[in-house]
């Protein structure tokens, strides 16, 4: 079960009102803000602790919580198999090459441009060196993808695919990708190349669950006297809260059928953006714009058209005055075919900003593991749910390169029955199975 949370009150509603239009997804709106066109990585999205100088040990303490230790003893330590990272930070990765990554990684960009290294973020190379902390026997792949076209990404996984990977890691969130509830056509096209998980030769996808569960409100639409959407009884206004200067980005997803118009308002510019008309098939709608210092920002939805449903908004570099908490797991982890993994802290508790489900038809999140991760290589830790789903990606690992006659959906289902349960009994919305974990070698649990 979802716990309270203490939100942020809600404002009043203001008196504007107007008819927006919607985008159709994948598009840049005008006015279109500057720095958006890279895909979001879960840690930079949230205040997120990259905690402290490692103490000595901390690494072995920390393996030693995840099981990992005695099967690294064991000789499990991921031969044989291969695992991409798909990522859009890795900026100075061949300066890791032999010391915190393998020695040698297979690369390759499906950017325009051709240029793994084009984004000044080493995201993508803390990811890969969990992977190769925890499973230092397996080949690494590294790929990135252009920001803004899916199938770009597509291209990203069938390639892992081809080259032989079958554990794929992905700490990037795409939230107007899908239509919040794992669903759509990105989702569609993403099972195939996975497969169905039953037959030998198919892959797991571990992806963060992400940061948003502060700033992501779900559920249904609910029509206030005026037509406008009420995020809570008489409040139709949602109050933005701009990190800084950085571009801000309010996307609102949504199964297909109803038209829904998103506008963001400035209250003292007296200023609108808003999108243009949604397509019947069409998934998400989003504005995005450029905060001014002591501007007041509001949202409002309406619908246009159709049949109401409901709909998911996330804030992209601001905070949402309104949250849900619940149904805040964005793209890819919210599909059912991809396995979430949120983040918890020390003491088990999941991080206020790890994001929760339900989000689709498979319970969700489907695992979380402890944050930071200490780095080898950087003073900081490595902290939110970026940290967690490469944690997950390596036990996988080592239990494949023990078993590797199992199915990614027999491997799915192990790593369900060894995580250690977190909460209530068996699956909740926040933890999901609980943390993930590797038993003692000799109790691995066997399940036909």
């Amino acid at each position: 079960m979802i716990r309270p949370s203490s939100f942020p009150r809600c404002r009043g509603a203001s008196l504007f009102s107007l008819l927006f239009s919607l985008v159709l997804p994948f598009a840049t709106l005008a006015p279109s803000a500057p720095g958006m066109r890279e895909p979001l990585t879960a840690e930079k999205s949230e205040n997120c602790e990259n905690a402290s100088v490692r103490p000595a040990g901390v690494q072995q303490a920390h393996f030693k919580r995840l099981g990992v230790d005695a099967w690294q003893r064991d000789g499990f330590l991921g031969q044989h198999l291969k695992i991409a990272v798909l990522d859009s930070g890795f900026r100075g990765y061949r300066d890791h090459l032999g010391k915190d990554l393998p020695a040698e990684i297979t690369s390759r960009s499906f950017r325009r441009d051709g240029n793994l290294e084009a984004k000044d973020s080493q995201h993508g190379i803390l990811c890969g060196e969990v992977i190769h902390a925890l499973a230092p026997s397996a080949e690494l792949l590294f790929a990135n993808w252009e920001a803004e076209e899916p199938q770009t990404f597509l291209d990203a996984v069938r390639w892992a695919r081809a080259q032989g990977a079958r554990l794929i890691s992905c700490s990037c969130i795409m939230p107007s990708w899908s239509d919040g509830e794992g669903g759509g056509p990105v989702h569609a096209a993403l099972a195939k190349l996975l497969g169905d998980g039953d037959h030998p030769g198919g892959a797991l996808l571990f992806a963060s669950a992400g940061n948003t569960a502060q700033r992501t409100w779900s559920g249904p639409f609910h029509a206030g006297t005026d037509g406008c959407h009420e995020w809570r009884p008489g409040v139709r206004d949602n109050r933005l809260l701009p990190w800084g200067k950085d571009a801000v980005s309010v996307e609102l997803t949504a199964p297909p059928g109803a038209d829904y118009d998103l506008c963001v308002h400035d209250v003292e510019a007296n200023k609108n953006w808003h999108s243009a008309a949604r397509d019947s098939d069409r998934l998400s709608t989003v504005v995005r714009f450029t905060p001014e210092a002591k501007h007041t920002y509001e949202a409002e939805v309406r619908l246009r058209q159709g049949k109401a449903n409901a709909f998911h908004l996330i804030a992209l570099g601001a905070g949402l005055d309104c949250a849900s908490v619940k149904g805040s797991i964005c793209f890819p982890a919210d599909g059912p075919e991809v396995i979430a993994v949120g983040a918890v802290n020390a003491n088990d508790q999941r991080m206020d900003y790890s994001s929760c489900g339900p989000n689709s038809a498979q319970p969700k999140p489907d695992f979380v593991a402890p944050v930071p991760f200490p780095s080898a290589w950087r003073e900081k830790a490595f902290g939110g749910t970026s940290a967690a789903a490469p944690q997950a990606t390596a036990l996988a690992a080592l239990a494949w390169c023990r078993h590797p006659e199992w199915t990614a959906a027999q491997l799915r289902t192990r790593l369900q029955k060894s995580a250690i349960d977190l909460g209530p009994p068996g699956h909740d919305c926040e933890t999901g199975y609980g943390r993930i974990a590797l038993p003692l070698v000799d109790r691995l649990v066997e399940q036909e």
